[in-house]
């Protein structure tokens, strides 16, 4: 819900130096330099005491009224080179195959349909904002059934609706597939993913999203990373700006995450927006270890810091091989040759190194891990322990 009047916690306060008039509209970005500079930001330090990188809004927060619409929908690829779905495992693309040509006046009565060369596919965008009916939107194109491949294909029309399950684009054209897959009868190669496509400007957008940007009273701003302080310095910044602009403040801070602004009178709210989207603010994140489990990866913060902690990682190796051996039996005795099992098992451990990890900063930091010579599933382990142990100063986030 989009909030109407004052900004919470705010007054219309009373004017600076000097109040700016009508007339010293046109030196906006004078203005915004100035404002900017007196905020956060005064000969490269900031005054709030933030450590963060210098950013502008535009970057670190977007307007909750400009979002993106996700629309799906369901058709047919044609022109395959015999990487179709086969039939008969995929039935709904014969359903498919018999109502389109129905469609299009063409009777199907009796027999089977053997093509190889149609696939049904899912097809979905992102329809922007502000966008209006006849502009070209990106799709993409995703195989439902058990085709090998989509290159060469041609997506035939295809209505997109949004989650109120009305049409607001239809799409259609070649698709640029990224992949690519090859088989003979012993080997197949294939690199990326061929069954999912792109067709760059594919949608045609036919019903626009009822926007009312220009009549809105009040901006809502919605930060990309949440965090109390970045809020609370961008409703200062704004503030900062908007008292030497327009002689009162506009801006609220309203948790972690939103920020109010109110649109004052004889300004679009385009314009409005754009004054404030420049404005230099000083970000502030917390303490951060991303642990991406799956795939080793592991990201640390800049502010990451640990205390000191003494770290002894050793990996235990275990080798099991199976080695069958064929026992023959003795010249006459009636035997018969038999297979018997034999399994030798290996235990490795080598010796562990002790590191002393004493981490202010980053740097500091990974150097210590490297020296301890282990792989990322290593570190991950290490991580892990050094949170347990209360060593770590950061959120540890594993994935």
């Amino acid at each position: 819900m989009l909030l109407v009047g004052p900004a919470p916690g705010y007054a219309d306060g009373p004017l600076g130096a000097s109040k700016l008039g009508e007339a010293q509209v046109g030196g906006a970005d004078t203005q915004i330099a100035a404002a900017s500079a007196a905020g956060y930001v005064a000969n490269g330090m900031p005054i709030r005491g933030a450590t963060g990188p210098v950013s502008r809004i535009k970057d670190i927060a977007q307007l909750q009224a400009a979002r993106d619409n996700q629309l799906v929908g369901y058709g047919l690829v044609i022109g395959l080179q015999g990487s179709g779905d086969s039939l008969r495992n995929s039935p709904f693309t014969e359903q498919s195959i018999r109502a389109m040509l129905e469609n299009l006046g063409i009777a199907t009565e009796g027999g089977r349909a053997r093509a190889k060369n149609v696939a049904a596919v899912i097809v979905t965008a992102n329809m922007p904002p502000f966008v209006q009916s006849g502009a070209r939107i990106d799709v993409s194109v995703s195989s439902m059934g058990d085709a090998t491949s989509l290159a060469g294909g041609t997506l035939i029309m295809t209505p997109l609706k949004a989650a109120d399950g009305e049409i607001y684009a239809v799409a259609q054209g070649p698709m640029v597939v990224s992949g690519f897959s090859a088989q003979g009868d012993a080997e197949k190669l294939s690199q990326g993913v061929p069954t999912g496509a792109r067709v760059p400007n594919g949608a045609i957008v036919e019903r626009q999203v009822e926007a009312q940007f220009s009549e809105l009273s009040t901006l809502t701003l919605q930060l990309r990373n949440p965090d109390f302080s970045t809020a609370v310095m961008i409703a200062d910044v704004i503030n900062d700006y908007t008292r030497q602009r327009f002689g009162k403040r506009l801006a609220a801070e309203q948790d972690a995450r939103t920020v109010v602004i109110n649109k004052p009178k004889g300004i679009s709210a385009a314009r409005f927006y754009a004054e404030l989207e420049n404005l230099s603010v000083v970000t502030d994140t917390p303490a951060r270890v991303v642990i991406d489990e799956r795939t080793g990866t592991i990201v640390i913060g800049q502010d990451v810091k640990i205390s000191k902690v003494a770290i002894s990682h050793g990996a235990l190796t275990v080798r099991i091989k199976e080695m069958p051996r064929v026992v023959q039996p003795e010249p006459f005795s009636r035997g018969q040759t038999a297979v018997e099992d034999f399994t030798d098992i290996n235990a490795e451990q080598p010796d562990a190194k002790v590191a002393l990890l004493d981490g202010p900063d980053l740097e500091t930091l990974v150097a210590g891990l490297n020296r301890l010579g282990v792989k990322p599933d290593g570190i991950i382990a290490i991580l892990q322990g050094i949170k347990s142990a209360g060593a770590l100063q950061a959120d540890l986030l594993v994935q």
